[in-house]
């Protein structure tokens, strides 16, 4: 037997505002998951991201305490560079924290970061030059 991974799950605050803003990236949450202490939406290939509130942790995990500091983020392939300027800008516009600003990246990407309404980072890249 082998594990393998099937979800990814984010510690949210406002289970609103997180589900609100994983739409704006093209994330299928479900009607009413803003409301839900626990959410999921469908990935490619299997996967599912998975929201949970703080509330639900501790009823879990009593004693519970958001960590500090990111140490995780998610990386979403955008179609081609000006993508990731389009969506950045669309978000920063939006009101959410850029981290940073879209760049020629050493290692042969365009690369930009945004924080969801908890500060996790959403990396945003796509290969330059020709299409991979």
């Amino acid at each position: 037997m082998t594990p393998r991974i099937d979800a990814i799950g984010l510690v949210v605050s406002d289970m609103a505002a997180a589900v609100t803003f994983y739409r704006r990236l093209g994330f299928a949450f479900p009607e009413g998951a803003e409301t839900e202490p626990h959410a999921e939406a469908p990935l490619p290939g299997g996967l599912r991201l998975m929201l949970d509130t703080e509330e639900m942790v501790r009823s879990l995990t009593p004693g519970w305490q958001p960590p500090s500091g990111t140490r995780h983020s998610l990386a979403l392939r955008c179609d081609d560079p000006a993508e990731v300027d389009t969506v950045y800008e669309e978000l920063v516009g939006a009101g959410y924290h850029g981290e940073h600003k879209p760049w020629d990246a050493f290692w042969g990407q365009r690369y930009a970061v945004v924080h969801d309404p908890d500060g996790h980072g959403v990396d945003l890249f796509a290969p330059l030059g020709a299409a991979e």
